[in-house]
C-alpha cells in the first residue's frame, strides 16, 4: 500500500508523537519525579501537585500542542478541509485565490491518511464540484466538476458536451469580464441535466480533445468549467472512488492581490 506523505500524514505524525510524549510522561516520568522529589508533590499545587519547574520542556510543548493537533486532525480528517484554488481551471465558478471548504464526509467517512471508506454516504452526482487526488500523482489535489457518473456515456465534440446521447444545453451570458487572461472568452450557463452552472469557452482556442467515454463502475468523469484551460478527464481518464476527497461547498475567503469581500461566504454551485 502506498501512503502519500502529505500534510495529513505529518499532522497525524505530530498528533501521535505529542500524545505518546504526554502519555509516557504521565505513566513513567511523573511517578519517578514524585519519588525523587516528594516535597514538590504535596498536593497543594494548582496543577495537581506537579512542579512545572521540574517538568521537561519537551513535555510542556507536547501537552500544549497535543489537544490542538488532535482537534485539527479530527476536523480536517473527518469533517471539513480547507483548500486554496491555485489555477484558473474552474473559472468562472472559482477564481485563483479562492479559499474553499470541502465536506470530507459527503462521499463517505474515510480513515485519514489511509483514505479507506469506513462508512458509506452519498455518491457523487452530476454537477458536484469535487476535490480528488490526481490519479497520475495522488500527492496532488485537483478540483473539477462531476460530469459523468458510473454507466454514463460522455462525449465532447466541437466544444459541445453530450451525456447519454443528449446535447447539454447552454445559454450565452456574454463576454467574460472576470479575472484571468482570456482574450476573448465567452461565458455560458450550462444545464447539466438539471444542474445549472456557468462555463467559459474561448472561441479562438483550438479544441484540445474530442472523443467519447463510457464511465465504468466506481469511476467518475471530471471536467473544469474553464473548458479550454483545464487538464481533466478528457486527457487522462476517469477518477476512481478511492481518490475522492470530498465535495466543495463554500468560499470562506478570497485573497489574490487583495481580499475580495464579495466572494466571502458564497456557496459553490
Amino acid at each position: 500500500m502506498n501512503i502519500t506523505y502529505d500534510f495529513a500524514f505529518f499532522l497525524l505524525s505530530g498528533t501521535v508523537l505529542t500524545g505518546i510524549i504526554w502519555l509516557f510522561d504521565s505513566l513513567v516520568l511523573v511517578p519517578r519525579r514524585k519519588i525523587n522529589n516528594p516535597h514538590e508533590y504535596s498536593g497543594e499545587s494548582l496543577h495537581g501537585g506537579q512542579s512545572s519547574g521540574k517538568e521537561p520542556i519537551v513535555v510542556e510543548y507536547a501537552k500544549s500542542f497535543f489537544p490542538v493537533l488532535l482537534i485539527v486532525f479530527l476536523l480536517r480528517g473527518f469533517l471539513v478541509e480547507p483548500f486554496r484554488i491555485p489555477s484558473g481551471s474552474m473559472i468562472p465558478s472559482l477564481y485563483i485565490g479562492d479559499f474553499i471548504l470541502v465536506n470530507k464526509f459527503a462521499y463517505g467517512v474515510k480513515v485519514p491518511v489511509l483514505n479507506k471508506v469506513i462508512f458509506e454516504m452519498d455518491k457523487p452526482k452530476r454537477g458536484d464540484v469535487a476535490v480528488f487526488k490526481y490519479p497520475r500523482d495522488p500527492s496532488i489535489d485537483y478540483i473539477k466538476r462531476v460530469v459523468g457518473i458510473p454507466g454514463d456515456h460522455v462525449a465532447y465534440y466541437k466544444k459541445v458536451l453530450y451525456v447519454n446521447g443528449k446535447q447539454i444545453e447552454t445559454k450565452s451570458v456574454g463576454e467574460y469580464s472576470g479575472p484571468g487572461e482570456f482574450n476573448p472568452a465567452k461565458e455560458y450557463t450550462e444545464n447539466l441535466l438539471g444542474v445549472e452552472h456557468n462555463i467559459l469557452i474561448i472561441p479562438s482556442k483550438p479544441v484540445g480533445f474530442e472523443g467519447e467515454y463510457i464511465i465504468p463502475e466506481g469511476h467518475y468523469f471530471m471536467m473544469g468549467d474553464n473548458r479550454d484551460n483545464s487538464n481533466d478527464s478528457r486527457y487522462w481518464g476517469v477518477v476512481a472512488e478511492k481518490y475522492l476527497v470530498g465535495k466543495a461547498f463554500m468560499i470562506w475567503m478570497h485573497w489574490d492581490s487583495g481580499i475580495s469581500f464579495e466572494r466571502i461566504g458564497q456557496s459553490i454551485k
